[in-house]
């Protein structure tokens, strides 16, 4: 019995062990299913939670960067540039300059007097020699009769001794007489030609005082001043200060005297032509030479002084005419024009501001000519350069700045 009933239970659990084994296999699957799904949820979960902190970063980042990039472009001014205007080769420069007559010079009276008579006035032209005024010289011509009769005494004098002089030393070879009388003699002639030859001085003297009662025109020129009248008092030398009876110019040629800046010195060379105009007469150009440079440049102007030289034959330019010169400057010479306005006046000297890659940049620059609203800058720009308009005082070097917009593209544009 009990065998029987082990062999019965080995044959039950034989045929139970693939139902055992169907159920075993069955049930862990059945619970895998739902493990995995709830794996997935938790992996969607975890990746739409990690999405929205990620977009969330992002955008706080983007928001901070959008307002960094704010801040800096409100920080940074906006400037508006213009470029240089470039100029051709400069031709000529105008200068301002004032008329000179040729010779200038006043005529005073070397002899004292009266004036007796006057003949030319002013705006007279007269030539070399003319008689102008005559002088009456009582004094003079008294003093000139006194002379002459001493010169006849002393040259009466001067006989009498010479004749007693030969007459001693010949009978001195005799021993008539004795030496010593006879180089008395002698002695007394020297004594009375020295004598005779200063009354004749003396003559001479007065003479020549006495031709000075006349004057005469020392050139060929024009009157511009008469400050004498008939009976007026002459008195020559006597005072400090002279009296001028005439005024005379030579106006056939003129002097200009121009200051030449000192960056256009090397044009002024000696025999360039220059022309010159005046307001008063439009559209004519009268031709001068440069003679003489003073060569040297004035250190409170900076300027070198020249000298230009204009034939006037038919009188029409005038001594101290305000005139304009236009000097010739090498065709090398060339410059750009900016406005006034875009400089910049600092303690380094002139500057201007320029855009260079985002930022300021402060360049040195010379000025040649002035125009009021512009500006001939002659060296520190050219005309590719961006220059900054109106620019700020606290403007300094590799300050960041942006360029505005509606910038122009040159001066006046």
């Amino acid at each position: 019995m009990t065998s029987d009933n082990t062999t019965k239970e080995a044959v039950r659990d034989v045929a139970d062990s693939p139902v055992r084994s169907v159920r075993a296999n069955a049930e862990p699957q059945g619970q895998q299913r739902p493990q995995k799904k709830l794996l997935w949820a938790l992996g969607a979960v975890v990746l739409c939670v990690a999405g929205i902190v990620f977009l969330g970063i992002r955008s706080r980042v983007a928001a901070e960067s959008r307002l960094k990039n704010a801040t800096n472009q409100a920080a940074t001014p906006v400037v508006q540039v213009i470029y240089p205007q470039p100029g051709a080769p400069t031709q000529e420069i105008v200068l301002p300059g004032s008329t000179q007559a040729f010779i200038d010079t006043p005529i005073y009276a070397r002899t004292n007097g009266y004036l007796k008579r006057w003949y030319f006035d002013i705006g007279a032209r007269v030539k070399q020699g003319q008689l102008l005024a005559e002088i009456e010289t009582p004094e003079i011509d008294q003093q000139l009769e006194q002379a002459r009769s001493d010169f006849e005494t002393a040259e009466a004098n001067l006989q009498l001794a010479k004749t007693t002089a030969d007459r001693w030393q010949f009978l001195v070879k005799s021993g008539s007489v004795s030496k010593q009388e006879t180089d008395q003699a002698v002695s007394n002639l020297a004594g009375m030609k020295a004598a005779a030859d200063a009354s004749a001085a003396n003559v001479r003297r007065l003479e020549q005082l006495q031709s000075f009662e006349r004057i005469y025109a020392p050139f060929d020129g024009v009157v511009t001043q008469r400050n004498t009248d008939v009976g007026d008092l002459i008195d020559a030398g006597a005072s400090a200060q002279p009296q001028q009876l005439f005024h005379m110019a030579a106006i056939h040629d003129l002097r200009v005297y121009v200051p030449v800046p000192e960056v256009y010195a090397p044009a002024a060379r000696v025999g360039a032509s220059a022309d010159l105009t005046l307001d008063e007469y439009p559209g004519e150009t009268f031709r001068g030479k440069l003679v003489r440079t003073s060569n040297s440049i004035d250190a409170s102007s900076r300027t070198l002084l020249v000298e230009v030289d204009v034939e006037n034959p038919a009188g029409k330019l005038l001594p101290g005419a305000y005139v304009f010169v236009h000097l010739k400057v090498p065709i090398e010479a060339r410059s750009v024009t900016i406005p006034s306005s875009a400089l910049l006046f600092r303690r380094e000297g002139l500057q201007v501001g320029l855009v260079r890659n985002g930022q300021a940049d402060l360049v040195p620059v010379k000025i040649g000519r002035d125009y009021g609203s512009t500006v001939e800058i002659v060296s520190g720009l050219q005309a590719s350069d961006q220059v900054i308009l109106d620019p700020a005082d606290s403007l300094v070097s590799g300050a960041r700045v942006e360029v505005g917009q509606q910038s122009a593209q040159g001066v006046g544009q």
